[in-house]
């Protein structure tokens, strides 16, 4: 069915399969009284010149995971010219991973849907070929056991997720300190940001959405600047910060935060190692903890047994394109500085469109849709199954 359809629909084919045809494990009928879950994870979106999420094109980037996990089979669903990469959305949700604590061995299972998306990368190996619902059976969680996790000589920041006190997991064989996925998503994220005529970032939140902790992050020519804020469930307008603060002391308050919200700290660490460069590279984003109910909304997760605590922090992180952003794209264009172009990787491309709409002469489609194959291209690493020879259960690298 999926090969017919075209990319324009794929979202809602897909969504409507998933509440037709894909089949649903019992809902849970007893409580685990020692059973603990928590997850993190982060939503990723770029805002436009209104301050709502646009569409871009999340799968587009360099590899960033190791070969073992798996990557959707592109043979499932009806792709554009440029593959998987080439399909938009608005959000990239990113690394969420599923940590189990138990005193003693037992069995669970564990499910994921995703209504609003898609499901694009997973490990270990799932009990039903994930689109928009993701489900493992017979997870065996074992406090102790010896960890034998996979592992290549190439480094990745997905390691850093196993640096915490949860109990391994196996499934069929493949064992892991989490389970593991990923996707890409239309929905829009339940916030909006704008910079203001005084140069200041306003920030609206859907209402009842009660997202109170914000960051606002920029870093500029080497030089970077954070601010906190706590918007208490409403707007809030934020001065952006000079560019005089330590990446330490934001990583570090980071962690604080996180551990506010409920990760243990060994976790709220491993997920800042995680995204120690990509949180912090050169650009203007947003930060902001999203509430357990607004997670629960998105991404619906079920664990039978149930759980006596689910614990489940996720990050919106919001890029912001700042004056200094465009003139720097538009100028970089006009020259075919592809240094520069390159330094906006996955994003170069819907920031681009914004200078088209504000900057008269400065967008160029070509070299646009030149630089965006480059950074394409670093997505597949040589060492990988060819895309061609990929499936389920195949490892992939995306």
């Amino acid at each position: 069915m999926f090969k017919r359809l075209g990319v324009t629909v794929l979202f809602a084919a897909i969504a409507a399969a998933a509440m037709g045809v894909v089949p649903r494990g019992p809902r849970a009928t007893a409580q685990s009284p020692d059973l603990v879950v928590h997850e993190w994870g982060t939503f990723t979106s770029i805002a436009g010149p209104d301050g709502q999420a646009v569409q871009w094109r999340p799968l587009t980037g360099p590899a960033d995971l190791p070969c073992f996990v798996t990557l959707l089979n592109p043979n499932s669903i009806k792709l554009p010219p440029g593959g998987l990469p080439s399909i938009k959305a608005t959000v990239r949700m990113e690394t969420p991973v599923l940590y189990f604590y138990s005193p003693s061995e037992q069995t669970v299972r564990a499910s994921v849907t995703f209504p609003q998306g898609l499901i694009s990368e997973w490990y270990p190996q799932p009990s039903m070929a994930p689109l928009t619902r993701i489900a493992w059976n017979n997870v065996r969680v074992t406090p102790g056991a010896k960890e034998n996790f996979p592992i290549e000589p190439d480094g990745s920041h997905y390691y850093a997720a196993r640096e915490t006190d949860a109990a391994p997991v196996t499934i069929g064989g493949q064992q892991e300190k989490f389970l593991f996925y990923r996707g890409i998503g239309t929905f829009r994220p339940p916030v909006s940001a704008t910079i203001d005529g005084e140069g200041r970032v306003a920030v609206k939140q859907i209402a009842g959405t009660g997202i109170d902790t914000f960051i606002l992050f920029e870093r500029r020519a080497g030089r970077m600047g954070y601010r906190v804020a706590h918007a208490g469930g409403g707007a809030i307008v934020l001065d952006r910060p000079a560019l005089i603060d330590d990446v330490e002391a934001l990583r570090g308050g980071l962690r604080d935060i996180l551990t506010r919200e409920g990760l243990y700290p060994r976790e709220a660490a491993a997920m800042v190692e995680t995204w120690r460069d990509s949180w912090f590279e050169e650009g203007a984003r947003l930060f902001y903890m999203l509430p357990q109910s607004a997670v629960d909304a998105i991404l619906p997760l079920q664990i039978d047994p149930t759980p006596v605590i689910v614990k489940r922090v996720f990050v919106g992180r919001m890029e912001i394109v700042t004056p200094e952003i465009e003139s720097e794209v538009a100028s970089a264009m006009k020259a075919g500085d592809q240094l520069v172009l390159r330094k906006y990787g996955r994003f170069l491309e819907p920031i681009s469109q914004m200078i088209q709409q504000r900057v008269t002469g400065a967008y160029d489609q070509q070299k646009v849709d030149s630089e965006m194959k480059r950074v394409a291209s670093q997505s597949t690493k040589a060492t990988c199954t060819a895309p061609a020879a990929r499936s389920n259960g195949t490892a992939s690298n995306q």
